[in-house]
């Protein structure tokens, strides 16, 4: 069932699997699946996922960043030092703002205050995201009645 799973994922048709903040491609190897991480989650956002690694779920809430997981973990897969995560927000097209529909949800629970509306005339006020300031926290996700909100990895490339 895990293969199946892998394989629908890489042919896109499951979600891409979301690790904690602050883990790296190591965690598989380094995690000992004790559940202490999960078990530290003040917002409930780690599940057991996919052979008993824990897994980060944003359908209900975000993550605050508060380091409660990283600090219950007795084997070190969290690296504080790096970023959180290696993903941030993207506002998708059918966002109803966009579809002149006045809407702020997003920017309402944004802490990083990564989305901001700007006053349009004739319409209602339009969203910008910073890809910067976002902290790819996912709190953003939950509360869009469109879901028109997507985490995405920007791969770099050589300019």
């Amino acid at each position: 069932m895990l293969a199946r799973r892998a394989l629908l994922r890489r042919l896109g048709g499951a979600p891409e699997v979301r690790r904690p903040p602050w883990t790296a491609s190591d965690l598989s190897e380094r995690c000992t699946r004790c559940s202490a991480c999960i078990d530290a989650c003040p917002e409930q956002v780690l599940r057991v996922g996919d052979g008993g690694f824990p897994q980060l779920d944003l359908s209900q809430s975000g993550c605050s960043l508060c380091g409660e997981c990283a600090a219950a973990c007795p084997a070190g897969v969290f690296h504080r030092q790096r970023p959180a995560f290696a993903w941030h927000a993207r506002i998708e097209a059918h966002c109803l703002a966009l579809a002149g529909i006045h809407c702020r949800s997003c920017e309402e629970v944004c802490e990083a205050r990564a989305i901001r509306f700007h006053a349009q005339i004739g319409g209602p006020p339009l969203p910008k995201l910073d890809p910067q300031a976002c902290t790819g926290c996912g709190a953003c996700l939950a509360p869009c009645p469109s879901q028109a909100i997507r985490l995405i990895t920007e791969t770099p490339t050589d300019a």
